[in-house]
């Protein structure tokens, strides 16, 4: 297996850098999803990717417009602006996974598995639905697969999270919205890292369009993950895993509301949010679930 650097373009211009890890001849592969804070270089994607090359499967990681907390992202003419994590408006990630995508097929690739973690999970689930929604049926019928690991409520967790900050915080946003001042950086307790206050009300108020994890309301029937008709696989970590269910009960739950007859769901004993320190377990849970027809 050998790794080169490639250059995706979004479909609104913006430009990503990302990792495509190949070997043989093949037309799978993986289009892998980081989450908040973060980038590409994951010893858990070089984990899935080794795994991925035994069954002739290539696997590409990227740094989506949400990479690291603050940056500059830029335009294929130029122009650019402040992204990273603490900027990010979550729904442009429609523009990277897509241009992802549209790179892998011009590559040769028909058969694409799209892998996320954490927030890369929330963005998988709003394009998958965003293609539905645009009728997108030629790109739909390319995925094959979708993996979808520790996806949490983010909306929830902040609640709980911030407690009886969270009203005082979710004011001191919209005020500053008010002036005009979107940009202008949170206070510090507001978040588990820096954030601006167009974020913040993206998580904390103007969350509906990505709000499809609400595993304490009891009457949500899940319709944004049960339009995925495509084989699923879900895992989360036991320890210190951003949910606030037992795992037990959480899996249990969604087996019985998620309507796809070919879910593979279930958690890693001993393993965070990030599965450190479980990295071969999952990718080897992930070739499996690659190999089932």
């Amino acid at each position: 297996m050998k790794t080169e650097t490639v250059t995706l373009k979004a479909t609104d211009g913006i430009i990503n850098k990302g990792l495509l890890y190949n070997g043989e001849k093949t037309n799978k592969i993986i289009i892998s999803i980081h989450g908040m804070a973060t980038n590409c270089i994951k010893k858990r994607d070089e984990e899935i990717a080794k795994k991925a090359h035994e069954i002739k499967v290539d696997f590409l990681t990227f740094n989506n417009r949400g990479s690291e907390i603050v940056k500059y992202i830029s335009y294929e003419h130029g122009k650019r602006k402040l992204g990273g994590t603490a900027f990010e408006n979550v729904e442009e990630c429609y523009y990277d996974i897509v241009g992802a995508i549209n790179f892998c097929i011009q590559k040769g690739y028909n058969e694409i598995y799209l892998l996320g973690h954490s927030l890369g999970t929330t963005k998988i689930v709003y394009t998958y639905n965003k293609l539905i929604e645009n009728k997108e049926e030629e790109t739909l019928n390319k995925i094959k697969k979708v993996i979808l690991l520790s996806l949490i409520d983010i909306p929830k967790v902040l609640q709980i999270y911030l407690n009886k900050d969270f009203a005082n915080l979710l004011t001191y946003a919209k005020n500053l919205e008010k002036e005009h001042m979107e940009n202008i950086l949170m206070p510090e307790k507001s978040f588990i890292h820096p954030i601006s206050v167009k974020t913040f009300l993206k998580y904390a108020r103007d969350f509906e369009n990505i709000n499809f994890a609400r595993y304490s309301d009891e009457i949500y029937n899940f319709d944004e993950l049960n339009k995925i008709k495509v084989p699923l696989f879900m895992r989360w970590g036991d320890t210190n895993e951003m949910v606030l269910q037992n795992l037990e009960d959480l899996c249990n739950k969604l087996k019985k509301k998620i309507n796809n007859k070919n879910i593979d769901i279930g958690y890693i004993k001993d393993a965070n949010h990030s599965y450190k320190g479980k990295e071969e377990i999952l990718a080897n849970q992930i070739q499996v679930f690659l190999n089932k027809k």
